[in-house]
């Protein structure tokens, strides 16, 4: 999904000029700081990759909303799921597992007439499918001990965009866990983007500031040698 000759992606595409990216696909901005140039251009991705992007997240109700945001955005860009975030979470009951698990054909209906958020259809029935699961993986420890007994052994180092992988062993093998767990959407590449996400593996470019801020990955390398 990345490294076109337009289009720079860590899971989250943003259309930027190629003249604007030096060869190391990391930018310096005003504020002096270096970011991945899908982090560099639009203020609400930049902020989203200095407070959010990376940063453990170790509750289920704040993993459901991930795994359901991470579906939605399958085949879209990252910054239309931000901007609308509020009213997904208007619409799905603040991503709170139970409520959502117990929408009916009347929800759907809504959900499908409601503007603000993505209407497609496949999508608000797998989070329906995916609030179930939550909760029924209860009784087995819970869903974000699930998840994160997926964290691999080492973390990538990329020094730039196109050093950054789509997809994992340990991402394929959590889409497998997941899928035999009842969920949908779920797959390697959307996985291993949710990895990212909240903190399971660390692919900061090295340069980036962000680089070992979870805490997952302190010793994450800064620099190859």
């Amino acid at each position: 999904m990345h490294g076109s000759a337009t289009n720079v992606c860590a899971g989250r595409c943003l259309m930027v000029r190629m003249e604007q990216l030096p060869a190391s696909g990391a930018i310096i901005g005003a504020d002096g700081l270096t970011r991945p140039a899908w982090a560099s251009v639009d203020p609400m991705l930049r902020d989203y990759y200095d407070t959010e992007w990376g940063v453990p997240v170790r509750d289920e109700h704040g993993l459901f909303e991930r795994i359901s945001l991470e579906a939605f955005q399958s085949g879209l860009s990252w910054a239309i799921i931000l901007r609308k975030r509020p009213a997904f979470r208007a619409a799905f009951a603040d991503f709170d597992p139970e409520r959502v698990a117990a929408f009916d054909e009347d929800d759907v209906a809504r959900l499908l007439d409601d503007e603000k958020i993505i209407r497609n259809r496949l999508k608000i029935r797998a989070t329906i499918t995916n609030a179930r699961a939550t909760v029924a993986l209860r009784d087995s420890g819970g869903l974000v001990g699930f998840v994160w007994s997926f964290q691999p052994d080492a973390t990538p180092a990329p020094l730039t965009q196109s050093d950054v992988p789509t997809r994992s062993a340990a991402s394929v093998a959590l889409s497998k866990a997941l899928k035999e767990a009842g969920f949908v959407f779920v797959g390697p590449t959307t996985m291993f983007a949710l990895m990212e996400a909240i903190g399971i593996i660390d692919t900061h470019l090295v340069d980036s500031h962000r680089r070992g801020s979870s805490g997952v990955w302190s010793q994450a390398p800064r620099h190859l040698s």
